[in-house]
């Protein structure tokens, strides 16, 4: 059947609306104000309002934000806490040791403590009163190419009322062709239309591996007067060890917030090779430790949300700029992993790529050479030396034993050097390990209570993820007969631990004992761990329809 598709032409059309977008998308406006020129920008986002996807710890050091918007705070900039100090804290089983020492790059003082949902829900309105055409609700499902096939030229949003079968219903609507002279990709880690890209345009050519960590987050309300943050020097706290152990990256995060309410949160780094691990339970153990269950004591979860994070750093980045496109933020993996902040450095590559694309609108180039000024001036810039300085940070943590602790110490004392640089890293989809005959193939299962602990489906619930249920899958598994005859007994299926969501379900038949996984597509995050993770690369996450998923409005 052919579909007739309305476009819509802009100057830039934005694909994401995070903080890198969105700062992109200001910057734009601001420039071409200054230089009385009209540029017609778009931005689109697939959640359902600006912010209702957007997650994060998040401290943010405010440097981007004071470049864009210097006078952000007289302007109602939505700053939870001002960090007063922080403490890193070591986990063992039992105890919380207070380390002596937080290392240069995780010193917060001054930073801001935001909800990221918050933070860019202000900066969208701000875009709007600026001129920004926003369109949320429009999930990117297509990248649109010129007739050489390496020129991007805009992108198709995604096909409404579709049934499960595919086939159009009765509410069907097409898709709409949004062509751009320039179009700005600032999806987040791994983005799906950039991961579509990739191998057609060589983006990752001479790249290490992207790796990631999954983070899961919750706002804990607590009770009147009862935070452990009122009145104290300290209120941003960092946690590693326990319950993952010293040989897989990842750690906790307890930050004051307003109202009485903290945020707390959990990484694991993908490249963990043990198949039972699951990144739901490591979070119920941290929160279940009694340090932390001491902060949390008394409290409520009133909403949880996951991402996955791209921490792979400079080696991992891809082209910045191509014939028609730029790529910014955590797309383009443009995140400083020693300081654990991805914000600020996203939100300086969408003022940069802006100042770059108008450029390349005056001088009618948009060629990957006529946007090149974005990469060189990212070069340039402060975020590149913050990179730099954690290059090869990622892949030092991924190091067993005492030899990730000589490569930390030798980077820490050599700006990010240490004994290699580059020094080599797996993808995360290749470090899980077949189980042994005789080994652990049952998950150990935490407790609980319904209100400070809460379960996979609840959290789902907490986040306000809704997906209509009669529509083509978003998850595709393309070969299913891999997952029983493969992945079950090398791994137990990992699927049905790695996502924080429980999409996916192992189904056992009694007889044959052939494993088969059912999908529950509308409890999906978005997180994008599947599509990482899974060790056959056969979990493929795509968009569905523009709206949907998760409903963020304090994480």
């Amino acid at each position: 059947m052919t579909i007739e598709r309305e476009s819509i032409q802009f100057d830039v059309l934005i694909v994401g609306g995070g903080p890198a977008g969105l700062s992109c998308a200001v910057r734009l406006m601001q420039l071409a104000r200054e230089k009385g020129r009209p540029i017609e920008v778009a931005l689109i986002e697939k959640g359902a309002e600006i912010g209702a996807h957007a997650i994060s710890g998040a401290v943010l050091k405010p440097n981007a934000l004071a470049e864009l918007l210097p006078d952000h705070m007289e302007k109602g900039c939505p700053v939870e806490s001002v960090v007063r100090g922080d403490a890193l804290y070591c986990l063992t089983a039992h105890k919380a040791i207070a380390l002596p020492l937080t290392p240069r790059p995780m010193r917060n003082e001054g930073c801001y403590i935001i909800s990221l949902s918050r933070f860019t829900r202000w900066m969208g309105h701000l875009a709007e009163e600026l001129g920004v055409n926003l369109f949320p609700g429009f999930a990117g499902k297509e990248v649109l190419y010129a007739e050489d096939g390496r020129s991007v030229t805009g992108v198709r949003t995604g096909d409404k009322g579709l049934g499960k079968d595919g086939s159009p219903k009765s509410n069907f609507e097409p898709g709409i062709d949004l062509l751009a002279k320039v179009t700005v990709f600032a999806e987040g880690a791994r983005g799906s239309l950039v991961k579509t890209m990739a191998g057609r345009l060589g983006l990752y050519e001479e790249c290490l591996p992207a790796v990631y960590e999954t983070g899961i987050k919750e706002v804990i309300q607590l009770p009147a007067g009862s935070s452990c943050f009122n009145g104290s020097t300290v209120n941003d706290m960092h946690l590693m060890g326990y319950p993952l152990g010293l040989d897989t990256p990842g750690g906790g995060f307890i930050y004051e917030m307003s109202e009485d309410r903290i945020g707390i949160g959990y990484l694991t780094a993908l490249c963990y090779e043990d198949a039972m691990l699951d990144p739901y339970d490591m979070f119920m153990r941290f929160k279940r430790h009694a340090f932390v269950a001491d902060i949390i004591k008394g409290g409520k979860v009133i909403e949880q949300g996951a991402r996955t994070v791209a921490t792979g750093g400079y080696y991992s980045m891809p082209k910045l700029a191509v014939n028609g496109a730029v790529l910014v933020g955590g797309e383009a993996e443009i995140h400083n992993g020693p300081a654990i902040k991805g914000i600020h450095v996203g939100m300086k590559s969408g003022l940069l790529a802006a100042e770059a694309i108008v450029q390349a609108l005056d001088a009618d180039d948009v060629s990957a050479s006529g946007l090149a000024a974005y990469p060189q001036a990212f070069e340039q810039s402060w975020v590149k030396t913050e990179l730099w300085e954690g290059r090869n940070f990622a892949q030092a943590l991924a190091k067993k034993g005492l030899a990730k602790f000589f490569h930390l110490g030798a980077q820490y004392f050599s700006r990010g050097r240490g004994f290699k640089d580059p020094l080599d890293m797996e993808a995360d989809a290749d470090t899980l390990k077949p189980l042994r005959p005789n080994g652990r193939i049952e998950e150990t299962k935490s407790h609980y209570d319904g209100e400070l602990y809460v379960d996979k489906l609840t959290g789902v619930y907490l986040s306000k993820t809704m997906h209509r249920e009669d529509q083509p899958s978003h998850l595709i598994i393309p070969e299913p007969d891999v997952c029983s005859s493969r992945c079950y007994p090398q791994f137990r299926s990992p699927c049905t631990r790695f996502c924080p969501g429980n999409v996916y379900e192992l189904e056992l038949d009694q007889l044959s004992g052939k494993a088969r996984i059912k999908l529950n597509p509308s409890n999906c995050f978005h997180c994008k761990t599947c599509d990482i993770k899974d060790p056959f690369g056969n979990i493929v996450w795509t968009c569905p329809e523009g709206g949907e998923g998760p409903g963020y409005t304090m994480v």
